[in-house]
């Protein structure tokens, strides 16, 4: 019987290799995001920072909803809150329709916060992706595709796209 090569594609060393390469590159998304939050960390942190996003993204939100979408406890959530309101990034309003309700919303300076956060991680992976050969763009496209759809998170917008989208996190 032939011996099989440990590393041929559909072996365990296979997947092996690729969850490393992943893992890596895992590292290498987080430090890109971190980076972008540059001249906010001293205001926010990268979980307060998903917040933002998320509201961003929602608009005005329950506190239990939002706590439900970041996967944390509603006390958690009321810390982040409680924070972002006193850097001025999100307000509390009253529900107009349900005056016992109390929904979160961005500040005019937490949007502005998501758009210059967003606008400085795009730059910054553009920079690293503009060193691949258009090969291996294609071959990154198609293997990322795949690597998001398997996992069940949907596209990032176009760059041309006004609307700020989840930071790698789906909602």
């Amino acid at each position: 019987m032939p011996e099989r090569d440990a590393h041929a594609p559909g072996t365990m060393d296979d997947v092996d290799a690729v969850t490393r390469a992943v893992l890596t590159a895992s590292r290498l998304l987080v430090a890109v995001s971190a980076r972008s939050l540059a001249g906010t960390e001293e205001r926010v942190t990268l979980p307060q920072f998903r917040m933002l996003v998320v509201l961003a993204t929602r608009g005005a939100t329950k506190l239990v909803t939002l706590a439900d979408l970041l996967q944390v406890a509603p006390s958690t959530a009321m810390r982040m809150v409680d924070r972002l309101i006193a850097a001025g990034l999100a307000e509390r309003k009253g529900n107009p329709d349900n005056r016992r309700e109390t929904l979160l919303r961005l500040t005019e300076e937490g949007r502005r916060t998501v758009e210059h956060v967003t606008a400085r991680r795009r730059s910054e992976m553009t920079a690293i992706v503009e060193l691949l050969r258009p090969t291996q763009r294609l071959a990154l496209v198609e293997a990322l595709n795949a690597f998001n759809e398997a996992g069940g998170e949907p596209p990032a917008p176009t760059a041309d796209t006004p609307d700020p989208h989840p930071l790698g996190w789906a909602i």
